[in-house]
């Protein structure tokens, strides 16, 4: 059926019935069932085996290649850093991966899988590219997670603005003022010291003498002789020790400890008792007074010299460390010079320890240290101080948070290849956070021989970070992430720290 007769012009078999007028009934249609298109269509390895369709006769070979994270990004330049969580304070954006970026050091201390150890941070920048804007986001925005806001020293006056928003009026300290902080307070350690058994008065008193010779130690080595600082030799430690126990009571196993000064302690050096130069094996009074010339002379710094009344006596100020934040303004002893605030803010931060050594469980804050290079460069002794305190941040559940201009600032803690310098640029292993703000080129061999940046970091903070305010790389452990803070039209007024060049303006 549907056969033509007689070749190419003749009719078929319907046709010609129908001619003869007979009809064939009409065959029944059948559709075919139709299939819905494929999404994704498989091709083998080699292509399909059509005109230009990439066929290719054999497999191409596998190569590989072996280079480092550094080098990757050349090749792969869209690749970002592994997403940091969630959680704490939202800071701004990822440039890289155009997400929300969060900071929260404590959650990634718990957190194994982000490369960190402990909470402490230190930020790095040019004046006037966002370092203190970025700093005080952090801590407002750290509130809003049970975190508490310590400035313990605020050389410019730059937090004031902060704590009156929060209805805090900052504490002020310098020559004339009333304000006096005891730096050898007992703290909260020396609370109940009657009710507890010889065990446990034992290992208290040995934190509180321990933080005291510390203290000490750095005041006494901030001190220079010619162009040498006052070295504090183990005779030097013993006489202190002996002394402080003598001060507070601790030698005749007093049920209660008596709270000493500076001047007390220097008074006591000055005029030995009997009891003292013989605990302390020297001949004579004579005899000790010789030895400890330079130990007095320079604990009478303190006393008699440029920050006299500042901590010589008790503290007559009552601090609510239930608000939000505290701040001690260091502002009027700027005319006294860069070793004055130095020696000022080696006492504030052994008197802010002394205050949170027994700090209530979720007791949580971040302490600030701004300007904290020029405690750096008092010697050896004051980085030991510094390098004190950051070790403890796991311990005390605090976030310490350091601030200076550029890296080299902790080279200015000593001569090159001395225990000082040594010692500060440990303090970079101590920290696993690192905020690097805007830099000149000049900077750039810094951040390769003391951070380790690569080129293509370096480039970013010499260039991209001084092409606007609040751009910065945060290093987060081994891993950088590009970051531009964003701050509230509210915060601006509350982050602004260009109020005399407006002003001038």
């Amino acid at each position: 059926m549907g056969t033509r007769l007689g070749g190419v012009g003749g009719r078929d078999i319907g046709r010609l019935l129908s001619d003869f007028g007979h009809e064939l009934p009409a065959a029944a249609v059948v559709e075919e069932a139709t299939k819905e298109p494929r999404l994704f269509r498989p091709a083998p390895r080699a292509g399909r085996f059509q005109r230009d369709r990439g066929w290719s006769a054999s497999r191409a070979p596998v190569l590989q290649w072996q280079m480092t994270s550094e080098q990757t990004p050349a090749l792969w330049p869209w690749i970002s850093t592994p997403g940091l969580p969630p959680t704490g304070a939202q800071m701004g954006i990822d440039q890289l991966s155009g997400a929300a970026f969060y900071a929260d050091p404590m959650g990634w201390v718990l957190d194994d899988r982000v490369p960190v150890t402990n909470p402490n941070i230190m930020s790095f920048g040019k004046p006037g590219r966002g370092k203190s804007a970025t700093t005080k986001a952090f801590c407002l925005r750290m509130m809003d997670f049970g975190y508490r806001t310590l400035i313990l020293g605020d050389p410019k006056d730059e937090y004031e603005p902060l704590c009156r928003a929060f209805g805090v009026e900052p504490f002020s300290i310098g020559p004339g003022m009333s304000t006096r902080i005891n730096p050898l307070a007992l703290g909260p350690l020396g609370q109940g010291w009657d009710q507890l058994d010889a065990t446990e008065a034992k290992e208290r008193s040995a934190v509180v003498f321990s933080r005291w010779l510390t203290l000490v130690r750095g005041l006494v080595g901030s001190q220079k002789v010619g162009a040498q600082h006052v070295p504090f030799g183990p005779s030097d430690e013993v006489v202190i020790k002996r002394a402080l126990e003598t001060l507070t009571g601790y030698d005749r196993a007093s049920t209660r400890l008596k709270e000493t000064t500076i001047a007390e302690l220097w008074h006591l050096l000055d005029s030995p008792t009997p009891e003292l130069v013989a605990l302390t094996r020297y001949e004579s009074e004579r005899h000790f007074l010789d030895e400890t010339r330079l130990l007095r002379d320079a604990l009478a710094q303190l006393v008699t010299g440029a920050l006299a009344g500042l901590f010589d006596d008790h503290t007559n100020i009552d601090i609510d460390w239930t608000a939000p934040i505290q701040s001690l303004s260091l502002s009027r002893l700027e005319p006294l010079g860069e070793e004055a605030t130095g020696i000022a803010l080696t006492c504030l931060n052994s008197w802010g320890r002394g205050m949170r050594e027994l700090a209530a469980p979720g007791d949580m804050r971040v302490v600030v240290r701004d300007e904290s290079w020029k405690q750096l460069r008092l010697g050896v002794e004051a980085v030991k101080s510094f390098d004190a305190d950051l070790r403890l941040s796991r311990s005390d559940g605090d976030i310490q948070f350091a601030v200076a201009h550029k890296p080299s600032d902790l080279l200015s803690a000593g001569s090159a290849g001395s225990q000082a310098q040594t010692i500060a640029k440990d303090l970079l292993h101590l920290v696993d956070i690192k905020i690097l703000h805007g830099q000149d080129q000049g900077v750039a061999n810094e951040l390769e021989q003391l951070l380790g940046l690569g080129q293509i970091a370096r480039n970013l903070v010499t260039g991209w970070g001084m092409q606007g305010k609040g751009r910065a790389l945060w290093g987060v452990g081994d891993q950088l992430y590009q970051v531009q803070t964003v701050l509230h039209p509210a915060e601006h007024q509350l982050t602004f720290t260009n109020e005399n060049l407006a002003g001038a303006a």
